[in-house]
This record gives structure tokens, sequence and C-alpha cells, in this order.
């Protein structure tokens, strides 16, 4: 899987997301802390936080499935914000607490270069069928 192919021009790739490992067992991702992710006041918004989390639990689950037959998609994400940042880079580790035929359940902790936990994060993954792409071109 191209992980690099799947975030460009999307919300990910935006806001400066990278991915450093994938696997099905474990997503770990970073995020820079800048103008991109600033709340008006200089700190990382909350919102790009779970962002970060939500991308990282929706990858692990992606992996974690038939891509052929199969899509994720998030169903449910809370998340505690237990300390700021204003600069540096955060990085997400996300790891499966339950997996279910229709549903997976994601731990994802977040924290900065020195190792301190910024945010802690759960979101519910649906596992859903693959609907194939239709034909922009047909109306009905």
């Amino acid at each position: 899987m191209m992980e690099k192919e799947l975030l460009h021009n999307t919300l990910m790739d935006h806001l400066g997301m990278e991915v450093v490992e994938a696997t099905p067992d474990k997503v770990v991702m970073t995020m820079p802390v800048d103008a991109r992710t600033h709340q008006p006041i200089g700190l990382l918004h909350g919102g790009a936080s779970v962002a970060l989390a939500e991308s990282a639990a929706s990858l692990g689950s992606l992996l974690n499935v038939n891509p052929d037959e199969k899509t994720a998609v998030g169903l449910e994400i809370n998340a505690n914000h237990i300390r700021s940042a204003r600069d540096g880079i955060v990085t997400a580790v996300a790891t499966p607490v339950h997996r279910g035929a229709t549903t997976l359940v994601w731990d994802i902790r977040i924290t900065n270069e020195r190792d301190q936990l910024i945010c802690i994060s759960r979101c519910t993954v649906a596992i859903i069928a693959r609907k194939a792409k239709s034909d922009s071109n047909s109306r009905k």
C-alpha cells in the first residue's frame, strides 16, 4: 500500500501529516505544529489532533481488511487534550484494542518531541463494503 499516495490531496496532506510506520498492529504518524495546525492564539488546534488520531486509526483499519472488498470509515472519536503545543512535531501512535467483523476500536496517543502526552484518543472505525466508483458523467 502506498501511504504517501493515499494522503495526496487530502486533509492529511494539507496538514503535513506523514506516515512513519503502518502495520495492521500499529500506525505511527507525525504532524507539524505550525500555522496550518494552530488555533488563533498560536496553540495546536484540538481539531488538528483529532484529525491526526482519526487518520492513524483509519489507515490502520484499512490495513486490517481486504481492500478489494471492504473499506474503513470513522464512526466515533473522542479526545482528551492533555498538554498544549506551540511548535515542533507531534507523533500519533495508534494500536487496536478491538478487531471485529464490522468495527475496529483504536487507542491513539499523541506526544510531542519530548515524549510528553499531548492528547489521548479512542476511535471506532466502521468496516463497510467497498462500493464501485460511480460514473460522474451519468445522471438520472
